[in-house]
This record gives structure tokens, C-alpha cells and sequence, in this order.
């Protein structure tokens, strides 16, 4: 008969005791196994402020919001300067190779049943006339002038020539629209 409670202390020679104290090694097992969550916890949190903190940095410091180290915006002119438009002024993209459709006429505003905001009207007729809109260039600062825009032509559901314009040029100031 085997004694559960008391632990074999010898074994014959040559052989391992096959009872030992289960009390005492079920005790130190569970806990071992139970690991102390709270500095695990008090890592992530201060892990996760560090990271959110160093992000900031880097985005502030490396051309992020509020910086102006991005190549692709450091080039945009957006905004019409207060003093006004005149002759030969440029606004959008200084590159006029990134967009592959240019076009030239007097802006006027309104699109076509809703495709654009904006009409660039040229001699021709209704044909010749483009529908643009611009996420770049604000165009109404420059209607009633004759321009040169470059720009992305899109399909248009109702308009002939739907473009997105990138950057416009002025060639002549207070123009009447052509027939």
C-alpha cells in the first residue's frame, strides 16, 4: 500500500522514486502559471503614449501637417493672392508636363447638370466649351478672364469635356466670353 500523503524519501538503487509530495509540487506549479499582469499592462500603456508621442514628432518635424518639407504640395500655389490676378500669373502645379490636356478660353462659372463647376468657354460653340473642376485652383477667383488651364480630362455623363484642372495660367484679363 502507498501512502499519498507522505513522500518516499528512498528508492531502491538504481531505480526514481515514483510517488513524490504532489501537494508541494501542485502548489509551486499553480503559481507559477498565474503571471502578474499589472506591469504588463503598465508597459503597453506607456509604450502606446511613447509611440503616440514620437509619431507627432516625426510627423511635425519630417514635412507632416503643419510642416512644408512634402515635394509633391511644396510646389502648389492654391490660393489667388489678395492683391489680385494679373497677366502671366500661374496657379496650381508649377509643373505644366504632369498633366497631359491643356486648353485656353475665358472661365465662366457653372458646369452641366452638375459635372463641374466651372465652364471654360472657347470659340466654337457649345462643343469647343469645357467643363472643369479643381480640387487645386480656386476658380472662381479667376472667371472672367482668358486662361490656359492643364488639367486631367475625365468621361463626363452629360458634358462633351469634363476636366480636372491642376494648373491654369492667365493670358488676358476682363475678356467677353466668344461665341
Amino acid at each position: 500500500m502507498i501512502d499519498l500523503d507522505k513522500s518516499q524519501e528512498t528508492a531502491p538503487k538504481g531505480q526514481t522514486p515514483i510517488v513524490s509530495d504532489l501537494k508541494t509540487t501542485t502548489k509551486n506549479m499553480s503559481s507559477q502559471s498565474k503571471p502578474n499582469i499589472i506591469p504588463v499592462v503598465i508597459a503597453f500603456v506607456v509604450f502606446a503614449i511613447g509611440g503616440f508621442y514620437t509619431g507627432a514628432w516625426a510627423k511635425t518635424s519630417w514635412g507632416g501637417v503643419g510642416g512644408s518639407k512634402s515635394p509633391s504640395l511644396s510646389s502648389i500655389q492654391a490660393e489667388v493672392p489678395v492683391a489680385g490676378v494679373k497677366v502671366g500669373d500661374i496657379y496650381g502645379s508649377a509643373d505644366e508636363k504632369a498633366f497631359n490636356t491643356t486648353a485656353t478660353g475665358v472661365l465662366d462659372k457653372g458646369g452641366l447638370n452638375g459635372e463641374g463647376t466651372h465652364k471654360l468657354v472657347r470659340p466654337g460653340g457649345n462643343t469647343q466649351t469645357v467643363y472643369m473642376t479643381s480640387s487645386v485652383i480656386d476658380l472662381d477667383s479667376l472667371v472672367g478672364h482668358q486662361i490656359t488651364v492643364w488639367g486631367e480630362t475625365f468621361k463626363g455623363q452629360k458634358a462633351g469635356w469634363l476636366m480636372d484642372v491642376g494648373r491654369a495660367k492667365v493670358e488676358n484679363l476682363n475678356m467677353p466670353l466668344p461665341q
